[in-house]
């Protein structure tokens, strides 16, 4: 499922709540969240760990990209293996990318051994993904298209063609319009609007 030929993608629609999973009185507080940045998961690990200080070990794993997914999976100080790669097995088994799923546990004074961490990583994580709003989005391509006025109609009408999204227009007499076309669609869209001599087009890249 790494690169998968459709347009669309598995991703969570919100945050999930906390879950809470106990394995001889340790407690293991799963949560899964919906990002875009590395960035952003920084300062989410950061906040789990200022909610749970008496936490011994915030563990996690990312996925990010659409066509091209990278991950990362984190001990934090458990055994290697442990807790970040259970955490991300739960991530591919759902088959989500932009997404984070993070794990505090809370020693309760019984080791768990390195099997007993690993299906309790594995647990917390699945519970969290199971109590997240998983969704389906469609991966969309954006162009500007630059043209005079006279040729309002025909663009427009080769636009509705693809059912592409209009994002802004700027209507003069040289005119703008930037527009989302499903993926799939780009390609149909491109060779549609080859034969307009006056219309010049262009693919915004994504940031």
């Amino acid at each position: 499922m790494e690169n998968s030929p459709t347009d669309t993608y598995k991703t969570l629609g919100a945050a999930s709540p906390e879950v809470l999973f106990k394995d001889r009185k340790s407690k293991f507080y799963g949560y899964a969240f919906p990002v875009r940045t590395e960035e952003e998961i920084k300062d989410i690990i950061e906040n789990i760990r200022q909610k749970h200080k008496d936490a011994g070990h915030v563990c996690y794993a990312w996925r990010l990209g659409i066509r091209k997914k990278r991950h990362r999976a984190n001990d934090d100080g458990e055994p290697n293996n442990s807790a970040g790669m259970p955490i991300y097995g739960q991530i591919r088994s759902y088959e989500l990318t932009q997404v984070l799923v993070a794990v505090a546990r809370v020693y309760g004074g019984t080791k768990l051994g390195v099997g007993g961490l690993i299906q309790a990583y594995k647990t917390a994580a699945q519970q969290a993904l199971d109590a997240s709003a998983i969704i389906e989005r469609t991966i969309m391509k954006d162009f500007r298209l630059k043209f005079a006025y006279p040729e309002m109609d025909k663009v427009m009408r080769t636009i509705s063609q693809v059912d592409a999204e209009i994002l802004s227009q700027r209507m003069e007499m040289d005119c703008t319009i930037e527009v989302a076309i499903r993926e799939s669609e780009a390609d149909k869209f491109i060779a549609l609007m080859k034969p307009y001599i006056g219309v010049e087009l262009m693919e915004i890249e994504s940031v």
